[in-house]
């Protein structure tokens, strides 16, 4: 009796300590594929042009990915994240193959070690201005000389920069907005009001 009372108390003890193991969590980077949808556009990634981001947490498995990556580093500075962010990549656009309506796979970079070219002439994928991620300074230097704006590493991009609301062409649409104004206009009438 006294044996199996030993033999409960250790399993007890190595199921509590096994319990209390932190487990690690695999934080590479993954490529996107056709059901990669976007957090806050839930819309596929690979319709998207330009650069792309994914923002990896404790404790979720699987990274939530940005349609571009000026919205990934403004998830990362605003109060919604629900649990500890533990790295963001970013695609290099500098990576050999690398273009604006392709901009890779397998070219993941750490954002915190990235180039940024902020204020350039590019549009992101979803028609804002876009932060664009290189690996190497150089490469970083050479589109903003190309496209505009100024080279900044992570740290020393500022909220506004990403956090500011973006400024839409109301002049150039192609009538939906004054379609949509119609409609609103005449929803009170539908609904007897």
């Amino acid at each position: 009796m006294k044996t199996l009372l030993r033999l409960m108390l250790l399993a007890a003890l190595l199921s509590a300590g096994a319990c209390s193991e932190e487990v690690v969590q695999n934080t590479t980077p993954q490529d996107m594929t056709a059901e990669t949808l976007g957090h806050y556009c839930q819309m596929n990634l690979l319709e998207h042009p330009g650069p792309k981001a994914q923002v990896h947490m404790k404790g979720i498995p699987a990274p939530l990915f940005f349609s571009q990556v000026r919205d990934a580093i403004a998830y990362a500075r605003a109060p919604e994240q629900f649990a500890p962010i533990l790295v963001i990549y970013v695609n290099d656009m500098g990576a050999p193959g690398a273009t604006w309506e392709e901009p890779g796979d397998g070219n993941w970079i750490d954002a915190s070690k990235a180039f940024f070219v902020v204020g350039s002439a590019r549009e992101g994928g979803m028609g804002a201005p876009e932060t664009v991620p290189f690996a190497r300074r150089a490469d970083a230097e050479a589109f903003a000389r190309a496209e505009g704006g100024t080279v900044l590493e992570l740290a020393a991009i500022t909220d506004d920069m990403v956090l500011a609301p973006v400024e839409q062409d109301r002049e150039g649409g192609d009538g939906d907005d004054k379609d949509f104004e119609g409609r609103l206009r005449a929803l009170p009438n539908a609904i007897g009001g």
